[in-house]
């Protein structure tokens, strides 16, 4: 079938014939050797506006038809990705209109179905293949029950009245710190093997990321970028993910794999496609450089608040009457 045939269906709008245009269509539209860009866009909008009125048949033969088209139209093979597996899987497993966020994000709409259909593609990207797997068996990315954290965590040393007396604020959240990645850490003759140790700082981040424990996740941010615990705490505790931008593009990760980190801890920033591409803009569009500044920025922050309270608390000190000063008053006051 020529391309003057597609472009003579494309005109017959006829009441009622919505089911066999949209098939037609298709059926045309894929008979082109390489369509044009003005006949992609002709399929696009002549099947869209009737995709609502056809059947799940039909939806699920023009989805077996593009899958196997090397020029589909992206717009409708989206539209056809967001169906029910049933019908959507032969453009899950095979379709090149679906790039790699493409592909995330159906993962993170719709969950194992999509997934275990686009876990068949031919060379997947790693990273998506990953997150298949962790989404397989949700053992290993669930956190741990609080009384296997337990027994994993190292017990305590009994403290002495020398540990108690040197205790100054502030050390509780680098001693929380310390736990949690001693939990990380396997310890000798240990069954429990840590996935974590030795990997890439990516690889702690998406791992940590998503098991769902903020605190291990922030753990691993901290010692990617060499700050606080505290401030990457704050770096997460934030209501939007602005600040987690800055942190891994200074990190330079690639935009995949800073969104898959990106939807783990913020899986409610992302509920359409609009706001994915909105979060790759962003993250196109923000310096390396710029987004090390801000690193920078943070850690003088911390070191300041630091220097800060270390004087408060040498002032306090120093204003602070001493036993016998105390007495020498009372003596003095009778």
């Amino acid at each position: 079938m020529s391309s003057s045939d597609f472009r003579q269906i494309a005109i017959r709008t006829e009441a009622g014939k919505a089911e066999r245009l949209f098939r037609a269509a298709v059926s045309a539209f894929c008979s082109l050797t390489r369509p044009s860009r003005r006949e992609i866009a002709q399929l696009e909008d002549l099947t869209l506006p009737l995709f609502d009125e056809v059947s799940v048949e039909s939806r699920r033969y023009v989805a077996a038809a593009l899958s196997e088209c090397e020029y589909a139209p992206t717009a409708l093979v989206r539209r056809l990705a967001e169906e029910p597996v049933e019908v959507a899987a032969p453009l899950l497993t095979r379709s090149n209109a679906l790039s790699d966020i493409d592909l995330i994000a159906l993962i993170g709409r719709h969950g194992l179905p999509h997934a275990r259909a686009i876990a068949r593609r031919k060379e997947l990207n790693p990273t998506i293949a990953d997150l298949i797997r962790a989404l397989e068996r949700p053992a290993l990315v669930k956190t741990r029950p609080p009384e296997t954290v337990t027994k994993l965590a190292p017990k305590p040393e009994p403290a002495t009245e020398a540990d108690a007396a040197s205790s100054v604020p502030g050390e509780a959240a680098e001693n929380a710190r310390r736990r949690l990645r001693s939990m990380m850490r396997p310890a000798d003759d240990s069954a429990d093997v840590n996935a974590f140790l030795g990997q890439p700082a990516y690889v702690k981040l998406r791992e940590t990321a998503l098991t769902g424990n903020a605190a291990f996740f922030q753990t691993a941010l901290a010692d990617a970028l060499e700050i606080d615990f505290a401030t990457a705490r704050s770096v997460t505790g934030q209501s939007g993910y602005a600040a987690l931008l800055a942190a891994l593009r200074a990190l330079d990760l690639s935009e995949d794999r800073a969104f898959l980190i990106a939807v783990a801890v913020y899986p409610g920033e992302f509920p359409h496609p609009q706001a994915i591409r909105l979060f790759l803009d962003r993250y196109r569009l923000l310096h390396r450089e710029a987004a090390l500044d801000k690193v920078r920025a943070w850690k003088t922050e911390s070191l300041s608040l630091a220097i800060h309270g270390n004087s408060s608390d040498a002032a306090g000190a120093e204003h602070q009457p001493s036993n016998s000063d105390q007495a020498s008053s009372s003596l003095k006051a009778s």
